[in-house]
């Protein structure tokens, strides 16, 4: 049994499609296909889903079921919620995007950036004091330091600040880069002259 027909059974086509689409995407970004499907499907559910509710749903073993939604509670992308009269487990996704979008952020950059970082920190460290390293090499591992340093603050700067400002600035766009000097893109100057 194919992947499309072991989901068309319970799912009205664009939830399918969805869920289909979440996890090829899922698959692009170093999440497992199956964690990503269980995410959409719980994304758009309307009620709290068991572990037997999604494997019947997407057509996947109930052990994989567990261990992905295990991975999206450490994502911190779905909780645990209980139900009256039910003694099983049921789960939800977070469904504010902003929220959703600041715990993926916020987690990548634990699992992926800050490692890096520190790598990079300790090279640096570790060529500031070896004569053997040339300067233009000791210059580089600088300038990807601060510049790495420098995107991991205005992350975090951005993590205060509220949503709905968060929001109405990525709304203004074009306005924000006109602000600062840039049109789609470009410097000013490069505009002026081009």
């Amino acid at each position: 049994m194919t992947e499309i027909s072991a989901t068309t059974r319970t799912m009205p086509p664009a939830v399918e499609r969805f869920v289909l689409q979440w996890g090829d995407m899922g698959g692009q970004w170093g999440v497992n296909r199956s964690v990503a499907q269980i995410h959409a499907l719980l994304y758009l559910a309307e009620r709290p889903l068991t572990a037997e509710d999604i494997a019947e749903t997407l057509g996947i073993a109930r052990s994989n079921v567990s261990n992905s939604l295990r991975e999206l509670q450490g994502w911190k992308l779905i909780r645990r919620v209980p139900v009256l009269g039910d003694r099983r487990d049921h789960f939800e996704a977070e469904t504010d995007l902003w929220e959703m979008a600041t715990r993926i952020a916020q987690g990548r950059k634990e699992r992926e950036i800050d490692p890096a970082a520190a790598a990079l920190r300790a090279c640096r460290t570790d060529a500031d004091k070896d004569p053997r390293v040339s300067d233009i090499a000791r210059k580089r591992l600088a300038a990807m330091d601060e510049f790495v340093t420098s995107l991991t603050r205005w992350h975090d700067q951005m993590l205060g600040v509220p949503a709905p400002k968060l929001m109405a600035l990525v709304r203004m766009g074009a306005k924000v880069a006109s602000l600062v000097g840039f049109g789609r893109g470009k410097p000013a100057a490069e505009k002026d002259s081009g």
